[in-house]
C-alpha cells in the first residue's frame, strides 16, 4: 500500500453477527466513535535500524558502575567530594551532585561478561562529557571523553569490547542545554558579539563586570545567574540567562542560531556525527529531555532539531538509533519523522508501579506522579492506563519505547515493591511491546528513594549471595524469554483478559505466539474457546503457571504473585491448519 502522508491514520469498524459496531482502535475496542488521536498510525518515514526491536538494554551510570585500576591513579577534582565504594550515596546538597566514587569506562569494560551473562545486547551509557558533577549532565565539552573516565581512548576499548560481544553502545547527548562551564557558554560570556553568544537565551543587556577579586558562582541565585569557572577569563560581565527549570549551571540552547545546529547537530563535522564516526562508533544516541529542546516561550524549534539529528545520524550511519526523552505524554513528538523510540514514564513505568507497588508508596524525585504518592490500580487501571499513553505511538515507534522498571531519575523499584512482584515487573517489561530496560543494579536488588538515591555503586562483592544470585538467575532467565522468541520484540499484541489482579495477553507472529500471564496474586482465569488458537499445543517458556485446553475453552490457573509464558504455534500455522 502507498502512503502518501508522513503519518497515516486508520480505525477498524467490526460488524458482528448479530448488527453490532465497534471501533477497533490503538486503545481496544469502542462501541462510541473514537478519537483520532487513538486510531492507529501508518508512519512513512524510514524504520528504526533493525537490531533496534530485537533490543534488550543495560543502562549505566559510568561513576557508579565500576573502578579500573587506572581510576586509583587520577586525582579527584577539586569540584568534587570523594567516597569510598562501599560508602552510601549522599543525597543532601553539595553531594548531591558531587559525591564522586570515580568508576570509569575501563571499569564497564571490564565487567562486561555480566551484560553478556545477563543477556543484555544494548548499553546506553549516561554522559561521558566532561563536567562539574557525577552526572555529567552539565557538559563543559562536547570534543571529548572526561578524562576522570579514561578519556577518548577508554571509550574507544568499551565500544570495542562491547561490539565483540555482540553489545551495541549508545551515548547521551543533551541538546537542550550545556553546563555553565562550557566553552560555548564561556566563549558567549567573554563576547557577546561572538557567535556562541547567538547559542543561549539571555535575558538582559551586560550589566556590570565582575572584579577579578570577586568569586561569584553560577549557582548564587537563578534571577541573577552568575557565571564564573575555572576556565573563565578572570573578569566576566554579569548576566541573566535562560537555564533547564531554574538551574543556573544548566543554561539553555538557542536553536534560532544556525551557528549553534552546524556545530552540534548538522552534518559530517558536528557532535552528533562525531561519535558515531571511527574511532568511537556509537550505535546511536540517547537526547536528554528531548522533550523541552528548541521550546521557549512561543518559539518552537523541537520538529527541526530532532529532523536535523535524525538526518545527520542517518546520513553518518543508518545503522544508528536515535531515542528521545520525554517524561509524559510524548505522543505528539514520536510519529516517525524523527526519534526510533522514547524514553517515557507515562505508558510503562507509572502504570507499573500504580498496579505493583505498596500501597502509599511515596515517589520522591518524580516519576511525575501528583503529590508524589503512588496510586494504587488495579490491573483494569493500569491496562486503561498503559494503551491510553501507548496509542498515541505509531506501532514501531511503539516497539522502540524503553519499558523501564526504573533508571536513574527514578526511586528504584525495589524500594516500594510488593512481596514477590520481581518476576512481574520484569516480565511485562520484557514481554510488552518496547525495550525492555534494565538499570544497573536492579539484578542486584539495589534499592533508593529518589534518583540520586538510586545511583548506588554496583555491589560487585555481593554476587555470591544467595539471594542476590538468584535475583540475577532470574534477570537472564526472562532476558532470555525474550530473547528466545521473535513474538516478542516484534509480534502484534492482544489483551485476552484483564482482570484486577491478573493480566493475560498474547504477542503473535507469523511463525509463533507467546501466552502470558502477569498476576499479584493467584489466578484462576477462563478463556472462551475462541480467544486463542493453538492453545492445545502450548509449551511452557517460563513460570509454573498452569494451562489447560479443551472444547470448552483455555483454564489458566497458578500461585501469586507470579508471571507465566506459554509458546503456541503462529498465525500461519493456526490458519493453515
Amino acid at each position: 500500500m502507498e502512503v502518501e502522508n508522513p503519518v497515516h491514520h486508520y480505525r477498524w469498524l467490526i460488524v458482528t453477527a448479530d448488527g453490532r459496531q465497534h471501533w477497533l482502535n490503538a486503545r481496544g475496542l469502542s462501541r462510541v466513535e473514537t478519537l483520532d488521536s487513538e486510531d492507529f498510525r501508518i508512519a512513512a518515514g524510514a524504520d528504526a535500524p533493525d537490531w533496534a526491536a530485537e533490543s534488550v538494554m543495560y543502562q549505566v551510570f559510568p561513576d557508579r558502575f565500576a573502578r579500573s585500576d587506572a581510576a586509583d591513579s587520577r586525582q579527584t577534582p577539586d569540584w568534587a567530594i570523594a567516597a569510598g565504594w562501599d560508602d552510601p550515596v549522599d543525597v543532601q546538597p553539595p553531594a548531591r551532585s558531587q559525591q564522586f566514587y570515580g568508576g570509569d569506562l575501563d571499569g564497564v569494560r571490564e565487567k562486561l561478561d555480566h551484560l553478556v551473562n545477563l543477556g543484555v545486547n544494548l548499553l546506553y551509557l549516561t554522559p561521558v562529557f566532561p563536567g562539574r558533577s557525577n552526572h555529567r549532565y552539565d557538559a563543559w565539552s562536547f570534543a571529548e571523553v572526561d578524562e576522570l573516565l579514561g578519556g577518548d581512548e577508554a571509550l574507544v576499548r568499551l565500544v570495542e569490547a562491547a561490539h565483540a560481544r555482540g553489545i551495541r553502545v549508545i551515548g547521551d547527548l543533551t541538546s537542550n542545554h550545556s553546563g555553565d562551564g562550557h566553552e560555548w557558554f564561556t566563549s558567549a560570556l567573554a563576547d557577546a558579539d561572538s557567535d556562541e553568544a547567538a547559542f543561549y537565551y539571555w535575558l538582559d543587556a551586560v550589566q556590570a563586570e565582575l572584579a577579578p577579586d570577586e568569586s561569584a558562582s553560577a549557582a548564587d541565585a537563578v534571577d541573577a545567574s552568575y557565571a564564573v569557572t575555572d576556565a573563565a577569563p578572570s573578569a566576566l560581565p554579569r548576566r541573566k540567562y535562560v537555564s533547564w527549570l531554574g538551574v543556573p549551571s544548566l543554561p539553555k540552547f538557542n536553536w534560532n542560531s544556525e551557528a549553534l545546529r552546524r556545530r552540534f547537530i548538522e552534518g559530517d563535522e558536528s557532535v552528533v556525527a562525531r561519535w558515531l564516526r571511527p574511532p568511537f562508533n556509537l550505535d546511536g544516541w540517547r537526547i536528554d529531555v528531548a522533550n523541552m529542546t528548541g521550546r521557549y516561550l512561543d518559539e518552537d524549534h523541537n520538529a527541526e532539531v530532532r529532523r536535523i539529528i535524525r538526518r545527520t545520524m542517518t546520513e553518518v550511519n543508518p545503522d544508528t538509533i536515535l531515542l528521545g526523552e520525554s517524561t509524559n505524554d510524548a505522543a505528539g513528538d514520536f510519529q516517525g519523522d524523527a526519534w526510533h523510540g522514547a524514553m517515557t514514564y507515562a505508558n510503562f513505568t507509572r502504570p507499573l508501579w500504580s498496579w505493583l507497588l505498596v500501597p502509599g508508596s511515596t515517589a520522591f524525585g518524580g516519576l511525575g506522579f501528583a503529590l508524589g504518592m503512588v496510586p494504587d490500580f488495579t490491573g483494569q487501571e493500569f491496562v486503561e492506563a498503559h494503551t491510553r499513553f501507548a496509542a498515541g505511538f505509531p506501532w514501531r515507534t511503539r516497539l522502540g519505547a524503553m519499558n523501564a522498571l526504573d533508571t536513574h531519575d527514578t526511586p528504584r523499584f525495589a524500594t516500594w515493591a510488593r512481596p514477590g512482584v520481581t518476576p512481574v515487573a520484569l516480565g511485562l517489561s520484557v514481554t510488552l511491546p518496547g525495550i525492555p530496560v534494565v538499570f544497573a543494579g536492579d539484578e542486584f536488588g539495589l534499592t533508593g528513594e529518589d534518583g540520586e538515591a538510586s545511583r548506588t555503586p554496583m555491589p560487585w562483592s555481593t554476587t555470591g549471595e544467595v539471594e542476590v544470585a538468584e535475583r540475577i538467575d532470574l534477570y537472564g532467565a526472562l532476558i532470555g524469554l525474550r530473547r528466545a522468541h521473535l513474538a516478542l520484540s516484534t509480534g502484534s499484541m492482544r489483551w485476552l483478559h484483564v482482570g484486577d489482579d491478573v493480566l493475560v495477553y498474547v504477542r503473535e507472529s507469523a511463525s509463533e505466539a507467546v501466552l502470558c500471564v502477569a498476576a499479584r496474586a493467584d489466578y484462576d482465569v477462563a478463556l472462551a474457546p475462541t480467544a486463542l488458537a493453538g492453545a492445545d499445543a502450548a509449551t511452557s517458556a517460563f513460570g509454573a503457571g498452569h494451562l489447560a485446553a479443551s472444547v470448552d475453552g483455555i483454564r489458566l490457573q497458578g500461585s501469586g504473585p507470579s508471571f507465566s509464558a506459554w509458546v503456541l504455534p503462529g498465525v500461519s500455522a493456526v490458519t493453515a491448519a
